[in-house]
This record gives C-alpha cells, structure tokens and sequence, in this order.
C-alpha cells in the first residue's frame, strides 16, 4: 500500500490512472510511483497465446497504487534479487516512477529509463523493491520497468501462433512508453533501455532488430545472456514438451493445458542437469529470444555487424564471477580435484587450457572451485561480451568490469551490481544477503552516477571502448579505467 495519502493522477492515452506521492511534492527527494499500469489486455483465453493486445480504453479513474500481476508464479527458487511473485491475470503492465508527472512539452522533457528484468526468461519480476525508481527520478531520470510474458507462454514455439510473445511484449511495452511517457513528464525522444542478466539479453536482442529501433535511443546491457534460440532447437522443445504433456503440438493442444501444468512440465524440461549442462553451455537456453525470420531476422551478434543499432549509444559490462557461486559450497571438496580435470570436464577449448590458466593465474591461485566458477563465467557472459563488442565495431560502446568482492562471498557474483546501478544499498530486502553487511556507498555513487549521465548524456563518463585502446572501466574500491580489463578472456576467443 502507499506510504502517504498524497496522490496524483494522469491522463494516459487510454485513460486517467491515480498514483500516489512518495516524499513531499516539490522536494528533492519527491517521487510519484505508478504501479501495476496495464499496457496490454491480459494474456489469458483467446489472447493466451497471441501477440500483445493494447489495453483498451476506460472511462472514470483507475487507481495505480500496488503492483499488479506478474508473469511469474510462486517461488522459482532461482533469483538472488528479490522479485516477488503477485497473483492475477493481467500480467502485462509497467511501473512508472516520476519526480514531475506534469506533462512536458516536445524536447522539455526528463530522459526516460526503461529497466526489463531477468530471471532466465522464464523467471523474475518488476515489483523487485531494487528497481524503484526514485534514487533515478533524484537525478532528473523517468524510470519505468516493465513485465512481459515468461517461459513457453511467452517464448515457446508453437506453429501457426505469433512468435517471440515476450518480446512481443517489451515492444508493446516500450510503445506504450513512446505514447504516454511525455504525459509523466519524460521525453519519449530519450529512452534508453537496460536490463540485468536475460534483461541485459533482452537489451541486445532489442538492439538488434530492425522492427524496434524506433522505440528507443541509447542501450545499458548489465551481464547480458543473450538467448538467440535456433528456429530448430526452438521446433525440437516444442514437440518433446507435447510429447510430455500428451497434447498435440500446436495451439490448441497448449491451451488445453492448465497454466499450472504447463509450468510444472516447463520445468521439468528444462531442469539443469549434467546431461543438459554442455547443451546449455554450447547452445544457450531452450527457452528465450527465437531467431524466426520474421520479427528477429538474424542471430544478433549478425545484426548489430551488420549495423543495426549502430546509431544507438551502447553500454555493456558484466561482474567478473557471475556463475562462481554454483562451486562456492563445494570449495573444499573440490581443492583435491585438479584445475585441468574441472576446466575439461566444463569444456575448455581444444588448446586453450595453458594460456587461459596463465592469463588467469590470480584466480587459479584461489583453488579450483575459483577458477571453474571464473570459467563458466566466461564461458556464458564474458567471451560473449567480447563478441557483442567486436560486432558492434565502430559504434559507440562503453565497457564495463563490476570487479568488488562482496563482503559475503568473497568474489563480484551475478547480480551483485544491480543494487548499486539502482542506488538502493539502504533497501532493507536482501541487500546484505548478497553484498555483505557493509556495500561501499562510494561504488554505488560511482556506478549509479556513470548509469544517470549515460542516460541524460549519452556519455557514461570513461573513455570509449575502440579496437585500438580496449579502454574498460573497473567499478571497484576505488574504481579505475584499463587497457583491455577483459584481456584474461581472450584465450577463449
């Protein structure tokens, strides 16, 4: 519920919407949060599994006080940000946190900042307490964050049926940011989108495409796992998961299927296993972005060489230990295993194993649960940074290494820098439960304030990354500018 009875309303395009004041109005510290805003009629019936309807008009007023529903259901046990699942039906909505929801005039309004959470593409939430937006709305920056349809109801393949529904939805919703964010006072000519992990995925999926570049200007990828599905392996998933079911392969067999069976069959079909784990590590998620031909014409790493998005400032990093955590309890068991037996058994490129122990020799040092949790880290993020970058070629692009070692692992683990690009080390969710009890507020100052100038200016403030000088900035205590701050991942190249 709102913390103060102070509301506010505004008139969107489809209808007027009651938020509520959080602060007093007029002050630095004000911001008007509008919650659970429905930008497309919910996903359910006939429109299960169709493309995104835009909502339809109301009359009267609509109170935009608690955050809707959410694609995800229950506990995924996945996530280590606080994203909680919220019941209902209308899952298709966007959250929008303004310091001055006047309407602004053509080029007088604030930059926008659009935030697409992950969660793998089958998990995840806007109603994180991390993704508030007020610390932005401070620094003169509209935030909205948005929802979108998870798993095979928003990615699954299905023949004859509008393709890539969750991406689908980030378009719907970023439409809707172009029609109405100005009547919240932001400026629909300035948006950048970012996002963390499959959100980071999804900025570069967004990027790559020629159907969506009219939706934004500039583009913020935090450890960004790009999906890319092929059209086959996508074929593939549908028909073992009917097989699974016992339903035809098509529409009408999934809409057979109780939402909650569908999910139940989802994850047991995509369940982690060491049978499974090399097909993911070589070929991706099941589940994500797929390369159909029609709305994503091309893998985008192809797209983005082949100058899509080029015009579109770019900033793109990632934490130097996303995955050391899946070898952190193991530690000491795994002292006696050798360093080469773990790295082969992950797959360590044929001829790749003495450079990549050599380039990464202080982590090497730490034991071999460190360095397979390094490995796979670049394996699954870091190599494919490197890739994104390079096909970007000379478009601008800033690069980014979150290197400081939470104060409770030890080492920069996956999602560790999402609480300081939102500025919210004071959230009294979770934050020491993955950072430590004592996160520097000068880092978060650091990577929040690189965060708001990039989206006021298009300038994170570091020097561009080039083929020339690799210029990366080093986020740590204190944080630094490099040559080549990924150089340890170039023997996987």
């Amino acid at each position: 519920m709102p913390e103060t009875t102070s509301f506010v309303e505004v008139d969107t395009v489809a209808g007027r919407v009651r938020g509520f004041w959080r602060g007093e109005p007029g002050t630095a510290e004000a911001s008007a949060a509008f919650l659970g805003l429905p930008f497309a009629e919910a996903p359910v019936g006939e429109l299960r599994f169709a493309a995104p309807v835009p909502k339809a008009p109301w009359e009267g007023v609509i109170d935009t006080l608690e955050f809707g529903a959410s694609a995800q259901r229950g506990d995924p046990g996945v996530t280590l940000i606080p994203e909680p699942s919220v019941p209902g039906e209308s899952t298709l909505n966007v959250n929008v946190f303004t310091p001055s929801p006047t309407p602004s005039n053509e080029g007088d309004g604030l930059p926008v900042l659009v935030w697409i959470h992950g969660g793998g593409f089958f998990a995840g939430s806007p109603a994180s307490p991390w993704y508030d937006g007020r610390r932005f709305n401070r620094d003169g920056v509209v935030t909205v964050t948005i929802s979108y349809r998870l798993g095979f109801d928003g990615f699954g393949w299905i023949e004859n049926t509008p393709s890539n529904r969750g991406v689908r939805d980030w378009m719907l919703a970023l439409e809707w940011v172009q029609a109405n964010i100005s009547r919240f006072g932001g400026d629909p000519a300035r948006v950048t989108i970012a996002g963390q992990s499959a959100g980071g995925g999804a900025v570069q999926t967004l990027l790559g495409m020629e159907a969506a570049q009219h939706l934004f200007s500039a583009a913020y990828s935090i450890s960004g796992a790009t999906a890319d599905v092929a059209l086959p392996r996508a074929q593939q998933f549908t028909r073992e998961l009917a097989e699974q079911l016992g339903v035809a392969p098509n529409r009408a067999g999934f809409a057979s299927i109780s939402e909650a069976r569908l999910l139940d069959a989802q994850q047991r079909a995509t369940a982690m296993t060491p049978a499974t784990f090399t097909t993911v590590i070589e070929e991706g998620l099941a589940l994500g972005p797929v390369v159909d031909g029609e709305l994503i014409l091309r893998p985008t790493n192809d797209s983005l060489a082949a100058g899509v998005g080029a015009d579109k400032p770019m900033v793109i990093g990632s934490t130097d230990d996303e995955f050391s955590m899946v070898f952190a309890e193991a530690e000491k068991k795994m002292r006696w295993v050798p360093k080469w037996v773990l790295l082969r058994k992950l797959g360590m490129p044929r001829g790749a194993m003495k450079p990549y122990l050599a380039a990464n020799a202080d982590v090497a040092a730490k034991g071999t649960a460190r360095i397979g949790g390094r490995f796979l880290t670049d394996l699954m993020f870091r190599r494919a940074l490197l890739q994104t970058v390079a096909a970007r070629g000379a478009a601008p692009i800033w690069v980014y290494r979150f290197a400081w070692p939470s104060g409770r692992f030890g080492f920069a683990e996956h999602c560790l820098d999402v609480p300081f690009f939102f500025d919210c080390l004071d959230s009294p969710v979770a934050i020491e439960a993955l950072a430590g009890p004592h996160p520097p507020q000068s880092l978060a100052d650091d990577v929040h304030g690189g965060a708001v100038a990039f989206i006021q200016t298009g300038d994170p403030g570091w020097p561009g990354y080039t083929d020339a000088s690799r210029q990366t900035r080093v986020f740590d205590t204190p944080s630094s500018v490099v040559t080549d701050g990924y150089r340890s991942v170039r023997p996987l190249i």
